[in-house]
């Protein structure tokens, strides 16, 4: 998706801009800025007064673009219903939707078009119509950064290069890779990174140390194999076709439990074969917001 939305105001979906220098205007934007809808698992107290907090889970996110004047020259008008319909039609898979709305640049959600209201009056014959709508939904509610992170490391190796310390008689060595990584999430909702695991590695592992949530597949990787784990999806895929999701070790949590929360995270990445320094552990991602 090549990125068009260069001001306040710009939205585009897919390939269809909005906004500022189209024919397509919008005055309210709702369910944007909001919190989506939350599922609550609070229970009520059954012998005092409140309840039990429990986990706050949100629902898809609905987004809404109301009172939009569509206006182009009367010869023009058709073209531009013809470009709207177009790219506002029912897809099965969900689009890329960037909304730009003040300084701190676009957002990114991932939605697909659930409404299009167009009214036809008598201003439609001069080239323009009011009063015009389009709606979203994203199953995923969370909003990210367009700018994708990705971060790797290999294996923890021995320290090369050993010397005597200047100061002293302690031999220290000039460390290689340690295996650990830490990687920043800088919005305010956890984000789920999509991890390759690339061989040569055997039982390769993941583990985020401040939670103790590890991923870990019992599997014998070779040189130029790659273990493709989407967290989000739950999908464990051996060079993007062979699906090994019961690899997971009976140490391994499920794979939407390990996120990248809001802040710095620090992973370990091993494997329980002797370590090979072409082995990586690649993490990409996006900063997520609420």
């Amino acid at each position: 998706m090549t990125t068009q939305t260069t001001r306040p105001g710009s939205v585009q979906y897919g390939s269809l801009l909005l906004g500022p220098g189209t024919p397509y205007r919008w005055k309210k934007l709702t369910g944007w800025e909001e919190l989506p809808a939350l599922d609550s698992g609070t229970v009520a107290r059954s012998g005092a007064h409140g309840a039990y907090p429990g986990a706050l889970l949100a629902q898809p996110r609905t987004i809404t673009f109301e009172n939009m004047v569509i206006r182009a020259p009367v010869e023009e008008i058709g073209e531009a219903m013809r470009v709207l319909s177009a790219g506002t039609g029912l897809v099965d898979e969900e689009v890329p939707l960037l909304i730009h709305t003040d300084e701190r640049g676009p957002l990114l959600a991932f939605a697909r078009i659930t409404k299009r209201a167009v009214p036809v009056d008598k201003e439609y014959a001069v080239g323009t119509i009011t009063g015009a709508a389009l709606q979203f939904e994203a199953s995923d509610p969370r909003r990210y950064e367009p700018a994708e992170q990705c971060a790797e490391t290999g294996l923890p190796e021995p320290c090369l290069d050993w010397h005597r310390d200047d100061e002293g008689d302690l031999l220290r060595g000039i460390p290689a890779s340690t295996g650990n990584l830490t990687v920043r999430n800088w919005g305010g909702a956890p984000t789920h990174p999509v991890i390759t695991f690339r061989g040569p590695v055997g039982t390769p592992s993941l583990t985020n140390e401040a939670t103790g949530v590890v991923l870990e597949y019992g599997v014998q990787l070779d040189e130029g194999d790659k273990l493709t784990v989407d967290t989000y999806a739950s999908s464990v895929v051996l060079n993007g076709a062979e699906n090994l999701h019961d690899t997971a070790t009976a140490r391994s949590y499920p794979e939407e439990l390990f996120t990248l929360p809001p802040g710095d995270t620090a992973l370990a990445f091993r494997s329980r074969t002797a370590p090979d320094p072409h082995a990586r552990a690649v993490l990409r991602w996006r900063s997520a917001h609420w």
